[in-house]
Parts: structure tokens; C-alpha cells; sequence
């Protein structure tokens, strides 16, 4: 795996710093939406994505921080997160995720966007995230019993199943914008166009 920058590494300890315990979280704890903003902001963004996606690593890292400035930190929307994997390195990777509490999500995703090309990528992807999970702070048997958990497996796969039938996802990334899909990675001046009308 590529070395981490300086960056990663103080995002790591900070992970890990936390106290949350993913051995203690019920499955429905786990599969709970992972999600910024009020609640009462006026638009609901669902964004719908893979970790093994390059496309919603782009979006991570070149348009999100900017959106969530502009719209969620502002009230504006409220913002929702969910698992589409298309792969089994996505689908494990969003396991871990879930797997890590609610207050290392957000961190884990960033992390694994930022280092997707490294992970996904390798000859041994489950075993590059075992890596990552122990530097944000997940033993090797919370890891363990994690990637062995088939009701957070199916409770992922639930929900994707859900997505195609109810929004039609096809692809990732996805963004439900007040329950109209609209598809690829958008930059921010796309997706200002599309809030304007929403937030007049």
C-alpha cells in the first residue's frame, strides 16, 4: 500500500482516538444513515456510491468539501450517505465502514476515497483494509468478526436492491436530490444549478 501523507496519518489518530466500540453496535446500529446537516434543511441530498468507484472517489476529493461548505454546514441541505457497491473490495469496504461507528464514518470514507487507488487496486484488497481499519483504530478481531457478518452483508446489499427498484440507480455515484435521480459526478457548479431552484 502507498505510503500515507502526513495528513492521513493525523486523520488516523484521530480515528482512532475515538472511543466508539464496533464489537457493542447492533446491526441496525450499523446499517443506521450515515448523514450530515439538519434534518430540517429544505433539500435532502442521497448520494449513492461504491468505495472502489472512481468516479465517487473524484467527487470525494475534488467537490464534496466545497458542497458541504456552501449547503450543508449552512443549513441548506441534509445530506445522506449509502453503500452501492459494485464490487466485492466495495462491499467489504462499506462493511468496514459501517462496522466502525458512527463517529469514525465520514472519517473512514475519506480515508478509503482518498487511498482508493492503493487498496482497491491490489492483489489482496481485503487484506490492505484490514491495514487501514487497525491505523483507524478497529482490532484485528473487530475487523474479523465484521468481514464475517452476513446480516450487515445482506442488510448492505438490502439496500442497494432498494435503490435500484426505488429510485432506478444504476450506477455510481447517484444523487437522489428531493427524490429525482440524477447521475455521474458532478461538480459544484452542477449541482448549483440544480439546488438554486430548490432553495428559492
Amino acid at each position: 500500500m502507498a505510503r500515507f501523507s502526513q495528513v492521513f496519518v493525523i486523520i488516523f489518530l484521530l480515528l482512532a482516538g475515538l472511543a466508539t466500540s464496533a464489537a457493542a453496535a447492533t446491526v441496525e446500529e450499523m446499517l443506521a444513515e450515515g448523514s450530515l446537516g439538519s434534518d430540517k434543511a429544505p433539500v435532502t441530498v442521497i448520494e449513492y456510491a461504491s468505495l472502489t468507484c472512481p468516479h465517487c472517489a473524484a467527487f470525494a476529493g475534488t467537490t464534496f468539501e466545497a458542497f458541504k461548505k456552501k449547503y450543508v454546514d449552512t443549513g441548506k441541505v441534509h445530506f445522506i450517505y449509502r453503500d452501492f457497491p459494485f464490487d466485492q473490495p466495495g462491499l467489504r469496504a462499506a462493511m468496514m465502514v459501517r462496522c466502525s461507528g458512527p463517529e469514525r464514518f465520514f472519517g473512514f470514507l475519506e480515508i478509503l476515497f482518498k487511498s482508493q487507488e492503493s487498496w482497491a487496486s491490489s492483489g489482496d484488497p481485503l487484506g490492505e483494509l484490514a491495514k487501514i481499519a487497525r491505523l483507524g483504530g478497529m482490532s484485528k478481531e473487530e475487523f474479523d468478526a465484521c468481514m464475517k457478518n452476513k446480516e450487515l452483508m445482506d442488510g448492505i446489499l438490502k439496500g442497494e436492491l432498494e435503490a435500484q427498484q426505488k429510485y432506478k440507480v444504476e450506477a455510481t455515484p447517484s444523487f437522489i436530490v428531493n427524490d429525482v435521480l440524477h447521475e455521474g459526478n458532478m461538480s459544484l457548479e452542477t449541482l448549483d444549478g440544480i439546488l438554486a431552484p430548490l432553495l428559492k
